[in-house]
């Protein structure tokens, strides 16, 4: 195929890690083509701007990035590049899965297989409206749902459900207490699943929803919320899985598209050759899916999953001494295979 993705390596371990997936995605022979364009420290470091114009262009462009994790500075003009990101090509849905891998520091080795789907441009996170009283003693935050944010993010998890072969969405608010905007989104999440009927629906209250993902997370197939709920739902998913190592994420809208890893920039390690690529490997793997290259992505994903198995390079967060480029490495092998 002929598709040229825009690439941010990003910040800290970024390169490495993106230039170990890049490998992996090199080894599928797809023909892919990178644009590689600069964001966060790296890019003001070299261009002096976080986010330069000419990676929202190239962004734009091309309509699908892969993303290395960024940092943003505590004095930078933005509250979150990620969150910037976001707004400025209306990513509205959030998709994060979370699946069981054999070998990982994981309570729950087998039998968790769930999607989380978050909007992505509402809500408490935005930070809108963020203010600090003179005497310095009260803080306020405007949080705003709207009815056409909730309705295209519910109606993606359901179309995402169908698609994949999912069989239930449970949709987790805080309507009980939150009447005016968790109960707006529960609402309108009801009128769209009535126009699923082949997909079961249930609803959870945030917390309740907490606990049972702790509990018995093998009874939760697609989870679909507002903002706050679902970046904190999200991590404690990859909680259940072996950790932010392990969990990519997309961002999706309908003029563009990106790719990540959920963790950070982990400075602490950057530059030792020890990180661990799988995140951001497995979200290539989600940006297989979603320029149709579907059978490519599960090489990927049966990848990394036998190299866990095998404990082939592991890196150490996985129980290995391997370093990023043998444990990439052991992932093309496979991918080749």
């Amino acid at each position: 195929m002929s598709r040229t993705i825009a690439v941010i390596r990003g910040d800290g371990i970024g390169p490495e890690i993106t230039d170990a997936t890049l490998r992996v995605l090199d080894a599928l022979a797809l023909g892919l083509r990178y644009d590689f364009v600069e964001a966060g420290l790296a890019a003001q470091e070299k261009i002096g701007e976080l986010l330069p114009q000419a990676t929202l262009d190239a962004i734009a462009h091309h309509r699908v990035a892969l993303k290395g994790p960024l940092t943003t500075p505590v004095a930078g003009g933005f509250s979150s590049l990620n969150v910037e990101l976001r707004k400025r090509f209306d990513l509205y849905a959030n998709v994060r899965p979370a699946h069981s891998f054999p070998n990982t520091k994981s309570r729950f080795p087998d039998g968790v297989d769930l999607i989380t789907v978050r909007e992505n441009t509402e809500g408490a996170y935005i930070g809108e409206g963020q203010q600090l009283s003179e005497d310095g003693e009260t803080a306020t935050l405007t949080q705003k749902v709207t009815r056409r944010g909730s309705e295209r993010i519910v109606r993606y998890a359901f179309d995402l459900a169908r698609n994949v072969g999912r069989k239930k969405v449970t949709v987790v608010h805080k309507a009980n207490i939150l009447k005016s905007t968790s109960g707006l989104f529960l609402k309108v999440a009801r009128e769209v699943a009535a126009k699923y009927p082949d997909i079961a629906c249930n609803e959870m209250i945030v917390d309740n929803c907490c606990m049972q993902l702790v509990m018995r997370p093998e009874q939760f197939d697609v989870i679909v919320t507002t903002n706050l709920f679902g970046d904190i739902i999200s991590d404690l998913c990859a909680g259940l899985v072996g950790g932010l190592g392990l969990a990519p994420g997309a961002n999706i809208g309908t003029e563009a598209a990106i790719f990540e890893a959920v963790h950070g920039s982990a400075p602490d390690i950057a530059g030792k050759g020890i990180a661990n690529p799988c995140a951001l490997v497995l979200g290539a793997a989600l940006m297989l899916d979603h320029i149709g290259c579907g059978s490519e992505a599960m090489r990927v994903r049966a990848a990394v999953r036998d190299a866990l198995e095998k404990r082939d390079r592991t890196t150490p967060d996985l129980g290995g001494s391997g370093t990023t480029t043998a444990f990439a490495d052991a992932l093309v092998e496979r991918v080749r295979a």
